[in-house]
């Protein structure tokens, strides 16, 4: 069932779970603090619930209430492009979203609608594809698995976001904008 922005954010109030595009694969939205929904989730998605969940977050500061930023400058330069940081989390982010690791995955999706989205819901949402685990993203509505709302933004790249933990110094997961991370970490003399 496609929706439009405003009624996603409702859902979202409602403890709902939607999908939305970003400019690399359609995601699963839902509100960090409302457990039912995160568990639908990991339900939905055959996740392992210690398999942690990112955020996805509107702008630098709305970060700044969730992680500790061990290098700002470092940090905003990677979310510029479709990079996941992963930092040490604040009290404010939900064990069930980190497996007990003590660290969040972020992101600041470009496309406009996942903006649209987060800001006016106010907070964080969950940032993770909206397939099933170890299944291809999807780039696409018809690509989506689940009977679940999603908010139409068109065909994306289909490539997921790199993934860098600045909290072990190391790129964990490849994707968009490898080549990018490993200059930024290496300049910024986080990584050799």
């Amino acid at each position: 069932m496609e929706i439009t922005i405003d009624e996603g954010v409702e859902l979202l109030k409602k403890e709902e779970v939607i999908a939305y595009p970003t400019e690399t694969v359609y995601g699963m939205g839902a509100n960090i603090y409302s457990i039912r929904a995160i568990n639908k989730i990991f339900d939905l998605k055959k996740r392992q619930i210690d398999k942690p969940i990112s955020i996805a977050i509107s702008d630098f500061y709305m970060m700044e209430d969730f992680a500790f930023l061990p290098n700002r400058d470092v940090v905003r330069v990677l979310l510029s492009r479709p990079i996941t940081v992963i930092l040490k989390k604040k009290r404010s982010v939900p064990d069930i979203l980190t497996g007990r690791t003590g660290k969040i995955g972020m992101r600041l999706p470009e496309h406009p609608v996942a903006q649209d989205i987060i800001k006016k819901f106010g907070s964080p949402i969950t940032s993770t594809s909206a397939n099933i685990s170890g299944e291809e993203p999807p780039k696409c509505v018809e690509d989506i698995p689940f009977d679940i709302p999603v908010i139409n933004g068109g065909e994306v790249s289909g490539v997921p976001s790199t993934v860098v933990d600045l909290v072990d110094k190391k790129i964990i997961r490849n994707g968009m904008d490898d080549e990018f991370a490993k200059r930024v970490l290496k300049d910024f003399g986080v990584i050799r």
